[in-house]
């Protein structure tokens, strides 16, 4: 076999385990990487050590350190509670605004996962109370999460933005977010109709929430520094992962938060994990391994179908496994060589169509996402957690589908 056959079992390998098992993939593909560059390709370790996405690792500590700032100061959930008051009562509104309260707190920094761990809980508890129906809460959280994950300044959007950079497709921003953000809404809407957002729109006020605590000096500094740092971000084109580590540090230095504390909310298995397998593609890159998968992927779709295809794939395999720890890592950079092979399609629509596939399947609870609004049901609840799974569980299979068919027929409109 060659380098690049090797690279790509190594590839597989990382794949199969990611979905069979909760280890960390980030030190198996390193390990795998060193052993397909130094025994196979006969790369030097120093070569290896080049693969290291640097600045990748850089601004995703950065980005998460300052977050687990505002999370831990009780910012973060002293807004969540804002929220919930503004709903004044209104049933109906009571999902919306947890659709959107995770949205926000995911497009400006911590991410999906981050964010359905803030906002689970209270949502349930909340929606609880108002007797809305806990799936429609479970659904409306995640996709809401899912639905601000590809901003430009979250965590995960920044992993999906210098992949596409990386494989020639720099500057789509609000393309990727955009995509991202309808599909998940749409699908919101859908579950909305389905799950008892008509009887809701009939239904009175009740009370919610008492009455939050002020905001403290500490959440008034927390929010002014990371509205700058927002604002530096996305209208000044400053690097969010040097910014993101100034902000924190002008946080630490004011006593708003503890370095411990900051740093031990830093979520270094995920970062071990993007950060390893980003070092695996790029030994398949250099050992042509990364060809050969765009080979197969090709001999499975035409111009005409890649969308929906490489969709339900990257769905399916998202589905067990980490979205952006593998999926994006993995398949992002596949996208110029899959078009060559194909002799047609649009990079940008493929790119586009792997990003929003593979998310729409993460509300499943088999994901970190779908698990922790389950994990948000309160214990002394009349509610079967085992149900809520279940549904979870299906309604996240179906996603797969989905994905693909609203890839398939309207992810163009999100290229120009």
């Amino acid at each position: 076999m060659t380098p690049a056959d090797i690279s790509l079992v190594a590839l597989l390998v990382v794949i199969v385990v990611s979905l069979t098992s909760r280890i960390n993939i980030g030190v198996l593909a390193i390990a795998l990487a060193a052993g397909v560059a130094i025994l196979a390709a006969g790369w030097s370790p120093a070569q290896v050590m080049g693969e290291f996405p640097s600045v990748l690792f850089l601004t995703l500590v950065g980005v998460t350190l300052l977050f687990g700032v505002a999370q831990k100061n009780g910012t973060l959930e002293a807004m969540t509670l804002r929220l919930v008051r503004l709903c004044g009562g209104r049933v109906a509104l009571l999902p919306w605004a947890f659709f959107f309260l995770a949205g926000f707190l995911s497009a400006v920094g911590p991410g999906a996962t981050a964010a359905t761990a803030l906002v689970a809980p209270l949502a349930m508890v909340a929606g609880l109370r108002a007797r809305i129906p806990v799936f429609l809460i479970a659904l409306l959280v995640t996709n809401g999460a899912c639905a601000g994950n590809l901003s430009p300044v979250s965590s995960v959007g920044i992993i999906v933005l210098t992949q596409m950079d990386m494989a020639g497709l720099p500057g789509h921003d609000l393309n990727v977010f955009l995509a991202n953000f309808v599909a998940h809404t749409v699908v919101a809407l859908a579950a909305y109709v389905l799950f008892g957002g008509l009887k809701l729109m009939r239904a009175g006020r009740t009370e919610i929430e008492a009455r939050p605590a002020p905001f403290t000096p500490i959440h008034w500094l927390t929010i002014a520094v990371l509205a700058v740092w927002i604002v530096g971000v996305v209208f000044f084109r400053v690097d969010p992962g040097v910014s993101a580590f100034v902000a924190a540090a002008i946080l630490i230095i004011a006593r708003c938060c503890s370095d411990k504390e900051a740093i031990a909310s830093v979520p270094w298995g995920i970062i071990l994990m993007v950060a390893g397998v980003s070092v695996l593609i790029g030994v398949m890159s250099d050992t042509g391994g990364l060809a050969r998968f765009t080979e197969i992927l090709a001999s499975v779709a035409t111009p005409g179908t890649v969308n929906g295809v490489m969709a339900f794939v990257t769905g399916v395999i998202s589905t067990y496994s980490s979205t952006s720890g593998v999926v994006y890592p993995a398949f992002l950079p596949t996208v110029p060589g899959l078009v060559e092979q194909l002799g047609g399609g649009n990079p940008l629509a493929i790119s586009l169509s792997i990003n929003v596939g593979s998310a729409l399947v993460d509300v499943s609870p088999l994901s970190t996402i779908g698990a922790l609004a389950v994990a948000g049901l309160p214990a002394n609840s009349s509610e079967d957690p085992a149900r809520l799974f279940r549904q979870m569980l299906i309604w996240g299979f179906s996603m797969t589908i989905v994905g693909a068919l609203f890839c398939q027929f309207f992810i163009g409109f999100f290229v120009w």
